[in-house]
């Protein structure tokens, strides 16, 4: 026991609780990479997209995770904006602006879209058709995508940035030590709320990012039948 711990004796019990929070972190993070990783596949297969799949730095902090993550978002994000600007150019002012109306059916979308992805892509399939509808003609998914990356940017930029991805390897004190560097043990409750505080926007965010693309690879599935 610490010495700190017969002073403070609820710091073991801490200690733990920083430990299991840190696993939940790290938790969203390998799904945000792996969600990622699924709809660059789905870009680079039905829109012709040439991005790379990107891989977790265990040797690398939270912040530099965080950041790998972000990056690619907004390579995917910019291809998604090729399109966009695309469909905005071959399409009637009418019809593009119905790609936007979140009343309008999905089917209709997609047969909007149909029109002139040939002309876009140089091929023509409802599969890459429904993507785009999934991907630029919903600003649900935009919404969703653009509030993981704000998320991310913050837990980069806390306390909680610093701190490296491997420490899980180490016993749990020095797991804390790793977590809290030059901070005082005594500060274990405040640690605790600062990974709380973050992760309940993380999960929220992660979830339904993983559920929105999940969504579109699904709906990529059902027009490939």
């Amino acid at each position: 026991m610490a010495q700190s711990d017969f002073l403070y004796p609820e710091n073991p019990k801490r200690r733990q609780e920083v430990n299991r929070l840190h696993q939940q972190l790290l938790d969203c993070l390998s799904d945000s990479f792996n969600v990622t990783n699924k709809l660059t596949e789905v870009l680079n297969m039905h829109l012709g997209c040439r991005l790379a799949s990107i891989e977790m730095k265990r040797d690398g902090t939270i912040k530099e995770n965080c950041d790998i993550i972000i990056q690619a978002i907004m390579k995917i994000q910019k291809e998604l904006q090729k399109v966009d600007e695309a469909l905005k150019d071959k399409l009637e002012p009418t019809l593009y602006r119905k790609l936007q109306d979140i009343k309008e059916k999905e089917t209709e979308k997609i047969a909007i879209v149909q029109k002139v992805i040939s002309v876009i892509l140089g091929e023509a399939t409802t599969a890459a058709s429904a993507v785009a509808v999934k991907l630029v003609g919903s600003n649900v998914t935009t919404g969703i995508i653009n509030k993981l990356v704000t998320v991310l940017a913050q837990i980069g930029a806390s306390l909680l940035g610093s701190i490296g991805v491997a420490v899980l390897g180490l016993g749990i004190d020095m797991i804390v030590r790793a977590i809290l560097g030059a901070v005082e043990k005594t500060q274990l409750q405040a640690a605790i709320k600062s990974y709380e505080k973050h992760l309940v926007e993380f999960k929220s965010a992660s979830e339904k990012y993983n559920h929105a693309i999940t969504e579109v690879t699904n709906t990529v599935k059902h027009q490939m039948k």
